[in-house]
């Protein structure tokens, strides 16, 4: 465990697992954010993914388990039950091969059949270019919205803003910050991603532009701005994997 890394154990069964919740967020409009994936371990919900193929769900390389996820998709409650949900197993998980507790934070999961494309579960598509500095983006998941005990029944989403790689270094300072990392800070205090939300999307110009990677001690803290992997940086990657 990273020491400057959120860590909360919802599966408190696998020490493996640590996530990271939005807070200062809101309710999403119930299925508009058709690409998320809930990743659950006998029905709990451990960490976001998104749906990139009908049978592969992207998400953080630190949400590994020794065990496969039941992944749940079309969900907007996680505890109603929802005609539009689809449930699946994950046959194999696929981290990136210079995943090494820090950098390289992204995985691919592949599901036991394919989804169903619907109103409600959708594919969401890889952005191409680099994250751009002030470009205004939005991160989504059901992770825990404050308290470190408290996960969100309903999907949450949050406004970000993403900060320049100078100022990303200079605010975590002896925290390497990668090229394939990218910065987001919600426009007021104490709003972004923490726990449960690992691996799920951040969405700029409705694509998928990064996956929740790690905060600081204290969720949407500015001073230790959330950090996302960029999707760009293994996007040949993510193709490679799922089309062949």
């Amino acid at each position: 465990v990273q020491c400057f890394a959120v860590v909360v154990l919802f599966f408190n069964l696998s020490p493996l697992l640590k996530g990271s919740h939005i807070v200062g967020g809101r309710d999403a409009v119930p299925h508009s954010r058709p690409y998320m994936a809930s990743l659950q371990l006998r029905g709990r919900h451990g960490c976001g993914g998104l749906l990139v193929k009908e049978d592969f769900v992207l998400t953080a390389a630190h949400c590994e388990i020794p065990v496969p996820f039941t992944v749940v998709l079309g969900g907007d409650s996680l505890t109603a039950n929802e005609p539009s949900k689809q449930t699946f197993t994950t046959v194999r998980s696929i981290p990136h091969p210079n995943y090494d507790g820090h950098a390289n934070d992204i995985m691919l999961l592949r599901l036991n059949t394919k989804a169903n494309l619907t109103a409600a579960v959708q594919l969401i598509p890889l952005q191409r270019t680099r994250l751009r500095a002030g470009s205004n983006c939005i991160t989504a998941g059901w992770g825990d919205i404050g308290d470190n005990r408290t996960l969100a029944n309903r999907l949450q989403e949050v406004n970000v803003t993403i900060l320049s790689q100078g100022s990303c270094r200079e605010r975590w300072g002896a925290v390497p910050i990668t090229r394939s990392m990218g910065c987001g800070i919600g426009a007021d205090n104490f709003q972004g991603f923490c726990s449960g939300d690992s691996g799920g999307p951040l969405v700029c110009d409705g694509a998928a532009a990064g996956v929740v990677s790690f905060s600081g001690r204290r969720c949407g803290d500015p001073r230790t701005p959330d950090v996302y992997t960029r999707i760009s940086s293994f996007r040949d990657w993510i193709l490679n994997v799922i089309n062949n």
